[in-house]
């Protein structure tokens, strides 16, 4: 405490003081007086010191205190219910730790996050990678026949197009996620809508000899982005086309009331198991009855589109009599 700048001049202004209201009491007035005057100041300049330590002291403390939030130690708690400038100091500083803490704890869930995304995504790019090689080394045998030569030619391109589309949807996620995707608000006619999507599906339904019914008026709208929602409603499409067997059915119906904007997706697939149902949006989650192509990114992406403008899905589905996807775009925020 003595080291401090202040506290030396607190302690010569105090002697001074003392010192020379002695002497003058000594020379006008008594020895007696003039000794119990020297005796009070004293008294008074020991008590100031004390107490004046006693601050110090407190805020040797609070300096401890922060180093320990700068090493990364939230765990502390010195709030004080005291009036005074310093619990206050203590309160306001308690409350920054809190807010730290909280941070910290974000930061390390991002962190987990990003961990698993890349492992996620190293996974998802080594089986084909893995694929390609093989081929790659098929093909190089010049005593390889011409049609298993167009065999493997074809199969490295097919995980070219699946590298390709997860580069792509993972792109597009981030950006959402980022928030630097810009959703327009346009007036979409959801049956203009709903066709778009379709047409992106209509040949993989065509070769499973499957039927898609579209049903609703055509004056319903809902205000959004028409490419973003038309992505939205395709990898949704895909999906019930992926899992509906042969001859199966696809509907899909429209309709609008004062609060929302509805689509429901009906296939007759064979269904999501119950224990997947709340994990299908979430990304790289493959559920039991996936495919081996799945990715697990589709209805992720869906999701963070859908969601993004003011809307929400919801899912249910029965094993063996298949699976509905209904989405609601609502007029005001909820």
């Amino acid at each position: 405490m003595l080291r401090n700048r202040e506290i030396q001049r607190f302690v010569l202004t105090q002697t001074i003081i003392c010192l020379s209201s002695t002497v003058l009491m000594a020379i006008f007035v008594s020895l007696q007086a003039a000794l119990f005057l020297l005796i009070v100041t004293a008294l008074v300049f020991i008590v100031s010191l004390y107490f004046t330590k006693e601050r110090y002291r407190e805020i040797e403390k609070l300096s401890s205190y922060l180093r320990k939030i700068s090493s990364g130690d939230y765990k502390l708690d010195i709030r004080d219910n005291h009036e005074g400038e310093l619990s206050i100091l203590k309160n306001d500083i308690y409350k920054v730790t809190l807010m730290l803490s909280e941070q910290s704890s974000y930061l390390q869930q991002e962190k987990i996050r990003l961990t698993d995304a890349i492992s996620d995504i190293s996974h998802q790019l080594k089986t084909p990678l893995t694929s390609m090689m093989v081929m790659a080394d098929l093909l190089s045998d010049p005593n390889l026949n011409e049609a298993k030569r167009e065999e493997f030619t074809r199969n490295i391109r097919v995980q070219l197009e699946r590298i390709e589309w997860l580069v792509s949807s993972l792109l597009k996620l981030s950006k959402i996620d980022a928030g630097t995707v810009l959703f327009k608000k346009d007036t979409i006619y959801v049956q203009e809508l709903v066709k778009k999507a379709s047409e992106s599906v209509l040949i993989p339904m065509d070769i499973k000899q499957q039927t898609l019914k579209i049903s609703g008026d055509e004056a319903v709208t809902f205000a959004g982005d028409f490419n973003w929602t038309a992505e939205a409603l395709i990898n949704i499409l895909k999906n019930c086309v992926e899992n509906t067997d042969e001859g199966g059915d696809i509907s899909i119906s429209i309709s609008e009331n004062a609060l929302f904007t509805e689509i429901i997706i009906d296939d007759t697939g064979k269904g999501i198991p119950k224990a997947d149902l709340p994990y299908i949006f979430k990304r790289f989650y493959k559920g039991k009855n996936a495919g081996e192509d799945s990715i697990g990114i589709g209805l992720a992406l869906s999701y963070s589109i859908i969601t993004n403008q003011q809307g929400d899905i919801e899912v249910k589905s029965e094993i063996d009599k298949g699976t509905t996807f209904q989405i609601k775009f609502y007029k005001q925020v909820i």
